[in-house]
């Protein structure tokens, strides 16, 4: 009985680890090329809220989820328009993406269904771990992006545009072109990891990612810039966050506010404690 219990509490780890080890890895791709990634929340909302929107409306929760791919790719070219095209400060665009994301989800839901909180249900994929694409995606991506980051063209591309932009520049590649690539792959991955939000409970609401986008940047700064590192260290904030709702469940001699911080609180120790051990990408928010 007990080896059910532990099984099915891994399973539900896992699957709550999704949409930060997602958002993650896609962090990770994008700040490798030289791109600050502060618009992480803005791809998980905007994700959130698309996958749920296409699938309410085709009755596909599959469909739902490549709206939320193409909704975190939007962001991403947005995200490049801004920061590599016309100059603006890497920072500066990320917080404000995610000020609109706050912002125009809500718009939209009040524009489309006349709610400004919740949108209608939508076909999903509950607390299904094993028999979810989302989740598979997850795992599948951990294993492929670091393979690919060092054994393809891509890759070499990608961290010499993070690292050497100088040096694509001298073999007559662009690293504005290296970075969007990578920004729209990460914002594809960032975007999934939005769509299992609002999958998983068959709908979205309003603010739904709750800060999950800054925990993954958090994650791909403490694995000093490596992806699978990044997404293992988001196992651990799921734990955390599983844990905190048994606590919730189990007791009442701690109050629920205090449990329900518990990941945040999490996050910020172990960055305090344990800091970033490799320097970032030296190319990293240049124009």
């Amino acid at each position: 009985m007990s080896e059910v219990i532990a099984a099915v509490f891994s399973l539900q780890v896992l699957r709550m680890a999704v949409p930060y080890a997602l958002a993650a890895l896609g962090g990770a791709i994008t700040e490798r090329s030289g791109v600050i990634d502060l618009a992480l929340e803005a791809k998980l909302l905007f994700g959130a809220f698309t996958a749920a929107a296409v699938a309410h409306a085709t009755g596909s929760p599959l469909a739902g989820v490549l709206g939320g791919i193409a909704a975190g790719m939007l962001v991403a070219a947005v995200q490049c328009l801004a920061s590599l095209r016309l100059g603006a400060d890497h920072v500066i665009v990320g917080v404000a993406l995610n000020l609109l994301a706050l912002g125009g989800t809500r718009f939209l839901l009040q524009l489309f269904y006349g709610e400004g909180a919740n949108s209608p249900p939508a076909p999903g994929y509950g607390d299904a771990v094993l028999a979810s694409p989302i989740v598979w995606l997850a795992i599948v991506a951990s294993i492929v992006v670091p393979i690919a980051l060092v054994k393809t063209k891509w890759g070499l591309r990608l961290r010499a545009a993070g690292d050497r932009p100088d040096a694509l520049v001298a073999v007559g590649v662009s690293p504005v072109r290296a970075r969007l690539y990578a920004a729209l792959v990460g914002g594809a991955l960032a975007g999934a990891g939005g769509a299992q939000l609002s999958l998983a409970v068959g709908g979205f609401s309003a603010d739904m990612s709750g800060g999950r986008g800054y925990i993954a940047l958090a994650m791909v700064i403490l694995a000093g810039w490596r992806p699978a590192w990044a997404a293992l260290a988001c196992v651990g904030v799921a734990l955390a966050e599983r844990l905190s709702i048994e606590l919730q469940l189990r007791t009442a001699a701690v109050p629920a506010e205090l449990l329900h911080i518990l990941p945040y609180v999490l996050t910020l120790a172990v960055l305090v404690v344990g800091g970033a051990r490799r320097p970032p990408p030296r190319a990293l928010g240049s124009r």
